[in-house]
This record gives C-alpha cells, sequence and structure tokens, in this order.
C-alpha cells in the first residue's frame, strides 16, 4: 500500500501543536526527539521531523507530500507550495520595532535607517511596497538584541506576545506580515486519496475544536426562539420531555460567541443549560 510523508517542525513552537493535532486525528505514532522519521501505525502515513526552513522546499520538490509550517516561513523561502488548510495555531506576526524612546511615528521615517531581522525577503517586499529604501542587516538570532547593541535602528521579527521586546525596551511600529501554521501540499492539482482522508480528519478536528455542544431544556412555547439562536450543524435536535409541553434542545455553539450566545439562550427561557466538548465534527 502507498504510504505518504508529512513533514512537520523537529523542534520549536510549531511541534507540539503539530504533533497533538495529528493525534487527535486518531493517527498512532512515536513522537521521536532523535530521529527524523516516525511511522504511523495504524494509518499508512510517515511523519518527517525537519527544521521549518526546509519543509516548504521538501514539500515543493515532492519528498514529502505534505507538511505543517508557518505562513511566514513560506513566504521567507519563497517556494511554490498550495495551501489546503489553515489550522488555528502558530498565529504571531513580524513587525517592525524600535527602541521606546525613538520619535518615529511614520514608516517613512525608516528610510536609510538600518533595519535587523531574520526574514529579510518578506522584509525587502515590505519595504519595496512602502517605497522605503532602508539597510537590511540579516541576523539569524536574538535579533531584539540589535538597537541595543548598536547594531541596528529598529529590528523586523516575529512577535507572538510583545514580552520579549518589552525586556530589551523595544515597542513595535508596524506590522509587516500576519502568520500562522497551515497544512501544504506541492503546488498541483492532483491529489491522492489518501492526502483527502487525511485532510477529512484534520478538518473535522478543527470543526470540532471551535465548538461546544449544547443540551438544553426549554418550554414549547420558547422553541421558535431558541431555534433561531441555535442554527446546528444542519439544524437543532429537538426531543420531547416527559413533562408535557417541555423539550430537550441539542445543538452546538461557536467557540468564538459561546458566552453572548449562552446568555441570549437564558434569556429567551433556556434552563438547565449542559455543555460539553465536541471530539470531531465530520460533515
Amino acid at each position: 500500500m502507498k504510504t505518504i510523508k508529512i513533514a512537520i517542525q523537529k523542534s520549536g513552537r510549531l511541534n507540539e501543536k503539530s504533533v497533538e493535532l495529528l493525534k487527535n486525528c486518531g493517527l498512532n505514532f512515536e513522537n521521536y526527539k532523535s530521529s527524523l522519521i516516525s511511522k504511523v501505525t495504524n494509518f499508512p502515513l510517515e511523519i518527517l521531523f525537519l527544521r521549518d526552513d526546509d519543509i516548504p522546499e521538501y514539500v515543493q520538490d515532492g519528498i514529502a507530500d505534505l507538511g505543517i509550517v508557518g505562513e511566514n516561513v513560506i513566504a521567507e523561502t519563497k517556494v511554490s507550495t498550495h495551501t489546503l488548510q489553515k489550522l488555528g495555531f502558530g498565529k504571531c506576526t513580524l513587525k517592525i520595532a524600535v527602541k521606546k524612546d525613538e520619535l518615529i511615528s511614520d514608516i517613512a521615517e525608516l528610510e536609510n535607517k538600518t533595519i535587523a531581522t531574520s526574514y529579510p525577503i518578506i522584509l525587502q517586499d515590505y519595504l519595496d511596497k512602502n517605497n522605503i529604501k532602508a539597510n537590511i542587516r540579516t541576523i539569524s538570532g536574538s535579533v531584539e538584541i540589535g538597537p541595543g547593541l548598536g547594531l541596528s535602528d529598529a529590528i523586523c521579527d516575529i512577535v507572538s506576545t510583545g514580552a520579549t521586546l518589552k525586556s530589551n525596551g523595544l515597542v513595535p511600529f508596524a506590522d509587516v506580515l500576519s502568520s500562522e501554521a497551515v497544512l501544504i501540499t506541492k503546488n498541483t492539482n492532483e491529489s491522492s486519496h489518501l492526502i483527502e482522508e487525511l485532510l477529512q480528519r484534520i478538518q473535522s478536528v478543527l470543526r470540532a475544536k471551535n465548538t461546544k455542544y449544547v443540551v438544553l431544556n426549554t418550554h414549547q412555547g420558547n422553541l421558535e426562539k431558541i431555534v433561531d439562536l441555535l442554527p446546528g450543524v444542519k439544524s437543532p435536535t429537538i426531543v420531547p420531555l416527559h413533562e408535557p409541553g417541555w423539550l430537550a434542545v441539542h445543538s452546538v455553539i461557536q467557540e468564538s460567541d459561546f458566552w453572548p450566545k449562552i446568555n441570549s439562550l437564558r434569556k429567551a427561557g433556556a434552563e438547565g443549560i449542559v455543555v460539553m466538548p465536541i471530539e470531531k465534527i465530520i460533515l
């Protein structure tokens, strides 16, 4: 039987979430720290553990059928791949930051400044789009110390919480690129049934992660208002209760508007609301 390969980060901020996602898809494998390959025992899949910078090229060259990598890495490597699915984790923003005592109020003031970064290609594209000529100093790590050491006037780096910038006396100044982890494949219209099946599993996990299962009781007179608030996957399930005139309503709620929806349901006459996590939603 044909086996497909997926490349994920060997270590770093995307490794743990990538492994968690694949295991939530029902895949059994060992997360080896000392090996580059792990075989899935219950699905024809091999997992390649690579440096994140190598993942897009492995997918482009067909060595790996799929990859999980940050959009920032794809933009920096400029390889030809196709995004199958945004994964909702590893979210961050590539920002330009300056020392907090710098009086810069417009990106045009970056003209002729020196900017330290690990993302020279993305930064150059950003500067070109804004008609700014600046000096780019490429640094492989610890970019945030550049201004303090006099290596640069500003930096361009990945920011998640902003704590590292603050600890180095820097403040974010301009957003260059928003990024999150994505599932990629080779830039082709061809796709195997195994890729389609794995994608379906991943999408079912992502749908479940963003929703909650809700069961509530309500009087029949309130049913129309309740149903208007609960579209469900297709439509709510209505079950009569033993007590005459009362119904149990089963449905799902999006995590993004969970509490406003719950409050609206209570005002509409919902009682005994029970909320449960969902493992998977398959359409």
